[in-house]
C-alpha cells in the first residue's frame, strides 16, 4: 500500500537534497505545550534547519480571542508569511522539533487553508534530521518579502455552531486527537478548561496513535489505514478534526489527506472552546 497524496509529506533525504533549491523555503513550526518547559524560540536560535524561517503559530494569529492560536484574518495571515519570505510560487516545507509532526502539520493546515496547497510536512522533524547529523545553523536568514495571496478554504475549518448543529443532523463524524485520558475527561488538560471529557459522539483517535514512536515518523500508509478504522472512522465519510487547541487535530488532517482524503475539517476553538463553556454539551467516559 502507497499513500495516495504522498506530496504532503517529505523525507529527510529528499529536503536535504533540495534545501538550497530556489523555489523550497523550509519553515520551523515548533510550538510547546504548556509544562513542557521548553521554549520555540530560543531553541529555533540555538539549532535550526539551514534558512528555516520561524512561525510563530500564536502571533500568526487571531489577535482578537483570548482562544489560543485561532486562524487570522486572511489579511493577517498574507501579512505576517509575506514578512517570511514565504508567498505564491514557494515549496514550502514544514517541521517541528517535537518531530511527532504537531505544529507542523497546524501550519501545513493553515496554509491550505489561505489556499496554499503546495506545502508538506518534514517526516520526523528536527530531531530526526539531527540524528542523522544533518546540517544546522543559529543564524537567522533575512528573508525578501514575498507575495502572497490568500484564498480561503472554508471547507477546511468548523467553528463551534458547526459542531452543536452537527450533534443533530450527525453529517459529519468528529474525531479528538487528544489523549485517551483527556477524552474520557479523566485526565487533566494541559491549559485549566471548566469541563472534562468530548463532544457528544465523537471518536477517540489520539494523534499519537499515527505516529511511529520510535522514529516520530508517520506510520507507513497500511498501518496508518489501520489505526484509523479501528477508532471507527470511516474514511470515505465526512470528517472534522478536534483536539486541545486545534493543533493536534491537524494531525489526523494531515494522516487522512495522505490517505486520498483532501477536505478533512478542523474544529478550530477545540476543547479550548468547547470545554469551558456552559452551553455546549459534553459526555464523559
Amino acid at each position: 500500500m502507497e499513500f495516495v497524496n504522498p506530496e504532503a509529506l517529505v523525507s529527510t533525504e529528499w529536503l536535504a537534497a533540495h534545501l538550497k533549491a530556489p523555489d523550497v523555503r523550509v519553515v520551523d513550526a515548533t510550538f510547546f505545550l504548556p509544562g513542557q518547559n521548553r521554549n520555540a524560540l530560543e531553541e529555533y536560535d540555538a539549532c535550526h534547519i539551514p534558512g528555516a524561517v520561524f512561525f510563530n503559530i500564536d502571533e500568526i494569529a487571531d489577535p482578537g480571542t483570548d482562544l489560543p492560536h485561532m486562524l487570522p484574518s486572511p489579511e493577517r495571515f498574507s501579512s505576517q508569511v509575506r514578512k517570511l519570505g514565504l508567498g505564491d510560487g514557494n515549496r514550502i516545507i514544514v517541521y517541528d522539533a517535537n518531530g511527532f509532526v504537531m505544529a507542523a502539520a497546524r501550519v501545513w493546515w493553515m496554509f491550505r487553508v489561505f489556499g496554499h496547497d503546495d506545502v508538506a510536512v518534514l517526516d520526523g522533524g528536527l530531531p530526526k534530521w539531527l540524528r542523522e547529523g544533518r546540517p544546522t545553523e543559529d543564524l537567522p536568514p533575512v528573508p525578501r518579502a514575498r507575495h502572497f495571496t490568500a484564498r480561503v478554504n472554508s471547507l477546511l475549518v468548523r467553528d463551534r455552531a458547526h459542531l452543536l448543529a452537527n450533534i443533530e443532523s450527525g453529517r459529519e463524524q468528529v474525531a479528538d486527537a487528544r489523549s485517551v485520558g483527556r477524552f474520557k475527561g479523566t485526565d487533566p488538560e494541559p491549559r485549566p478548561s471548566k469541563h472534562a471529557g468530548h463532544v457528544p459522539a465523537s471518536l477517540s483517535l489520539p494523534f499519537t496513535a499515527m505516529i511511529d514512536e520510535r522514529e516520530r515518523t508517520m506510520l507507513p500508509p497500511d498501518r496508518l489505514a489501520q489505526a484509523i478504522v479501528q477508532a471507527g472512522i470511516d474514511p470515505a465519510k465526512p470528517l472534522v478534526a478536534t483536539c486541545g487547541t486545534g493543533v493536534t487535530a491537524c494531525v489526523i488532517a494531515l494522516a487522512l489527506y495522505l490517505l486520498g482524503h483532501k477536505e478533512v475539517a478542523v474544529y478550530d476553538g477545540s476543547w479550548a472552546e468547547w470545554g469551558n463553556r456552559d452551553d455546549t454539551p459534553i459526555e464523559t467516559g
